[in-house]
């Protein structure tokens, strides 16, 4: 898990229905349009257009922890407010009916996406919700100001063509990591990144910004990159302004530039590991951002551990900090979407550090807090199950799903009670047909289950279970078939869905 990031009326207004108005979960402030079918989007950009404003899409879901980062610390911000008098506001939230579709529509699926539209309805530009508020804030008003589409823009970069600095600013911090391939294919985006950063006419930050990128994207150094990292390791200023780089890409960026252990790597591991300390130090920087500093000093000191270490042995004083800033956290948080953004990473850090009763203990004691406590119950069996509590993990994932809210959620929360069932107790059949069934059953009366993430929900049960359905198990999945025949015949053969339907729990080869 990366973690990474999150009344002024408009003078138009958009009829919902009952059920969309319920499922927002919103900071006051912003006069957010709630869409969950394509005749609320359609009704948004005829508005949008007969005013001649932009619109701005915001695709998330009330569990998700950057998610919620953006409402603690974007959303309700008194500069975000205003700029938002001169857009059309728009909220797809995961879970309304119909939401799953649109996510098809508008290539949207990790949560949170954000994304600015020209009054026309073409695609302007994806912003990074991992950045810092203030600097979003900065790129919403560059893309007010008369942005091309990202599309154009890159398309002329590549072909050498001079652009705005305002331009190269909009480039180096789009948000790649929710592109879902609009741009360029997730495979090259390392390598366009760098070739971007060496540019004829990029500005200093750019392309500082672009070469961090494209070393995190997985792109082989370039000449001059180590240098470059260097350079604004010894500046806290760019530190500051490069931080979510830094500190969700941290041991990426010591693995390109020092792939080999050995004291070049551990000169570089301090250098990151003192700059992220300063800022972790801070506390004029979120409590978000704070917590994902250690957490990236954490994945330092693993570097040299095997990936699945479980108890690692690290260093004394780490752990204070570990144990000592999450309590912190836990006691100043009053704010409800805080919450939910930091005490969740509070848990992974913990678990992260080998902490791992403690990160027990921390989530435990948040699940009456969080307004989303199925989320916590899902990390609570990851911990289980990485320290070989089979049974404990099951309970939780059992939990976490029978808690879980929302067609589209259930969904995700269901499958991965599933998958560990599977692969804690393989030999449970007469249980694990009965989730399946039931995970079935609830895809029959979402009108959007085989979209986006809940076909992938959907994809992830079926790829699990007919690998185990072999022998003396066949039976159950013929009951299962049998059970989604039913409900694939009632799709209209024109939806896409239905192909996606058909295609499930189907043995390959």
């Amino acid at each position: 898990m990366r973690p990474v990031l999150r009344a002024l009326a408009l003078s138009v207004t958009l009829a919902l229905g009952a059920a969309a108005q319920a499922a927002v979960d919103m900071p006051p402030g912003i006069a957010w349009r709630a869409a969950a079918q394509d005749s609320d989007i359609e009704a948004a950009f005829a508005a949008a257009k007969g005013e001649n404003k932009p619109v701005l899409l915001y695709w998330g879901a009330k569990w998700c922890p950057p998610c919620n980062q953006l409402k603690a610390t974007l959303f309700n911000r008194a500069d975000f407010i205003e700029q938002s008098r001169a857009v059309v506001p728009v909220q797809i939230d995961g879970d309304l009916p119909g939401a799953q579709k649109l996510g098809t529509r508008f290539k949207v699926r990790g949560y949170p996406t954000l994304i600015l539209f020209s009054p026309s309805g073409q695609e302007l530009t994806r912003l990074p919700g991992e950045a810092d508020a203030e600097r979003v804030v900065k790129l919403l008003q560059m893309g007010l100001s008369g942005g091309r589409p990202m599309k154009t823009v890159l398309a002329e970069a590549r072909a050498g063509k001079a652009l705005k600095a305002g331009e190269w600013q909009l480039l180096s911090y789009y948000s790649w990591d929710t592109d879902e391939q609009q741009l360029v294919p997730a495979k090259e985006r390392g390598a366009l990144l760098q070739r971007l950063a060496t540019a004829k006419g990029v500005p200093t930050d750019a392309r500082t910004r672009l070469s961090l990128k494209a070393l995190g994207a997985g792109a082989a150094p370039a000449k001059g990159d180590a240098e470059l990292l260097a350079s604004v390791l010894k500046d806290a200023k760019q530190v500051r302004t490069h931080l979510d780089v830094l500190s969700n890409f941290a041991d990426d960026l010591v693995r390109a530039l020092q792939p080999q252990p050995g004291a070049a790597r551990s000169a570089l591991v301090a250098q990151l590991n003192q700059a992220l300390a300063a800022q972790q130090a801070d506390a004029q920087l979120s409590r978000a951002d704070r917590v994902n500093c250690l957490i990236a000093r954490v994945q330092l000191a693993r570097i040299d551990l095997p990936e699945g270490e479980v108890n690692p042995k690290l260093d004394a004083a780490l752990l204070n900090e570990v144990r000592g800033l999450s309590n912190l956290m836990d006691r100043e948080i009053k704010d409800g979407y805080e919450r939910q953004a930091v005490m969740t990473a509070v848990g992974h850090v913990l678990g992260l550090a080998g902490l791992w009763a403690e990160s027990d203990a921390m989530l435990k004691a948040n699940l009456a807090k969080s307004h989303s406590p199925y989320y916590l119950m899902n990390q609570l069996g990851a911990n289980a199950r990485k320290t070989g509590r089979k049974d404990e993990a099951l309970s939780w994932y059992e939990q976490a799903f029978n808690k879980s809210e929302g067609p589209a959620t259930r969904l995700q929360w269901g499958s991965t009670y599933f998958e560990n069932l599977i692969k804690l107790s393989p030999q449970d059949g007469a249980r694990i047909e009965k989730l399946a069934a039931q995970l079935i059953a609830e895809a029959e009366k979402d009108k959007g289950a085989f979209y986006e993430r809940s076909a992938r929900s959907l994809q992830k049960v079926s790829d699990q279970l007919v690998p185990w359905a072999k022998g003396a198990n066949a039976p159950v999945l013929q009951r299962l078939q049998a059970q989604l025949g039913g409900v694939c015949a009632k799709l209209d053969t024109a939806d896409a869905q239905r192909s996606t339907c058909e295609a499930l729990l189907k043995q390959k080869g």
